[in-house]
């Protein structure tokens, strides 16, 4: 049974006890969903998070960026957009030096049993 409430809020009153099964995934979504390049994908996405908190921080409009780095409004407004797919990983270091940001890198490697020939 579920009601709804004067905002539209729906309630549901009666709690279904089931089993769920539980996948620990590879804490690469995009690989867990076969994703190709889904480790370079993935790293894009946490560069272009971190460029659009540098300009969450700043209050930088994309074109007051542009100003400042002379990288293009239009690939500033893609990369709020997560439209990543015209974007190097070398071009996203790029744009994040230019911000006056400096990136250290990681990296750990595992032997996948499928991929060993």
């Amino acid at each position: 049974m579920s009601s709804t409430s004067e905002r539209g809020i729906v309630r549901i009153d009666r709690v279904k006890r089931e089993k769920i099964e539980l996948i620990h995934g590879s804490s690469n979504v995009l690989r867990d969903f076969g994703y190709a390049n889904a480790d370079v994908e993935q790293l894009k996405a946490i560069l272009a998070t971190e460029i659009a908190k540098t300009l969450d921080r700043r209050k930088l409009t994309v074109r007051a960026a542009h100003t400042q780095t002379g990288i293009a409004a239009a690939d500033f407004s893609r990369i709020r957009n997560a439209d990543l797919s015209r974007f190097t990983l070398d071009r996203l270091f790029t744009i994040l030096n230019r911000l006056g940001t400096r990136v250290d890198v990681q990296v750990s490697l595992r032997t996948v049993e499928s991929a060993v020939a």
